[in-house]
């Protein structure tokens, strides 16, 4: 993984705090319709996935060779309430999260980085591919919250 990469990691909650940066509690919860997705409920998603990325780490770390885990994202999300939730308490876990991952990979040398699990999908990937598709996957959801900020207006 190169440097820039994981910068690119690391900013990822920086990215979200000023995304968010100016939006009432009401703006974080609003929703265009039910089954959308609301900010808060991105952000909490945010959340999980990180959870979820943090185990499949440490699985590739520890050689396991089961496939790597994936979740019900829609079913995660409204089975926690998430909409319910705090932004501030999201945003913390999120950073946390972050932080305590970058310890770990900080820790870790190149061959580290090349270690391979099998993903959901079947397909062979690196502890580099996992922590790039995270940052991707953080970047396709600033770009939904942009369009919830748009559909209410709040841009």
């Amino acid at each position: 993984m190169t440097k820039v990469n994981f910068e690119a990691f690391l900013n990822t909650h920086g990215q979200l705090v000023t995304a968010i940066d100016g939006l009432s509690e009401e703006q974080t919860t609003w929703k265009s319709k039910p089954e959308s997705w609301s900010v808060l409920e991105v952000l909490s998603h945010l959340v999980d996935h990180s959870i979820v990325t943090s185990f499949r780490i440490r699985d590739i770390l520890a050689g396991t060779t089961v496939r790597l885990p994936a979740f019900n994202q829609d079913a995660w999300v409204s089975g926690q309430y998430a909409n319910l939730g705090n932004v501030a308490d999201v945003l913390q876990v999120f950073h946390a999260l972050l932080l305590y991952n970058s310890l770990l990979l900080s820790r870790l040398d190149a061959a580290d980085l090349e270690k391979t699990g099998v993903n959901a999908k079947g397909e062979t990937v690196t502890l580099t591919d996992i922590v790039e598709s995270f940052t991707r996957h953080v970047q396709r959801h600033l770009e939904q919250i942009d369009r919830i900020k748009q559909a209410a207006e709040i841009a």
